[in-house]
């Protein structure tokens, strides 16, 4: 059986014992988190979280991509989040590759570059405060409360990271 196909299994399954929820499209707490497509980050666990309550933007690196700055956007906008939480994390893929390095190997392989950042990065601590910062400078997002953090994938440990420059 294939992996798309247990999941369809899995999904009866669980809507067997779901039943009908009528949850509000605007999340209850207001909040937004920009963080990892990283499989091994379960925030809805780690920060108490239930369905319906934040908006979830998953990107490679949870970076402020401009794709990320427009869901942000809508988020604020359009359904009321005031918040935002930047969560990136330990041991991520972006530490591992050299960014020029990977370009020149598109590069050689497709006839060109990507036309957009891959994000590699060698300080976890330093790549959030860089996030934050296009985040809060970005004209389009209420970047009043906006705090950064690197979650730990062995133990599941949320640290904060401060920005010197607010």
């Amino acid at each position: 059986m294939s992996s798309i196909e247990e999941r369809l299994e899995r999904n009866r399954a669980y809507l067997a014992g779901h039943g009908h929820r009528e949850l509000p499209t605007s999340p209850s707490l207001h909040l937004a988190v920009l963080t990892c497509m990283d499989s091994r980050l379960d925030l809805f666990g780690a920060l108490g979280l239930d369905l319906g309550q934040c908006h979830l933007i998953r990107n490679a690196g949870g970076i402020a991509t401009d794709d990320a700055i427009r869901s942000l956007l809508l988020s604020q906008r359009l359904l009321g989040t005031r918040s935002i939480m930047v969560i990136h994390h330990t041991r991520c893929g972006l530490e591992s590759f050299d960014e020029d390095e990977l370009q020149g190997e598109l590069e050689a392989e497709f006839g060109r570059r990507a036309p957009f950042r891959l994000g590699a990065y060698r300080d976890v601590d330093d790549d959030v405060r860089v996030t934050m910062v296009a985040l809060r400078e970005s004209r389009y997002l209420l970047g009043n409360d906006i705090r950064g953090f690197v979650f730990d994938v062995d133990d599941g440990g949320l640290r904060e990271v401060f920005d010197d420059s607010v």
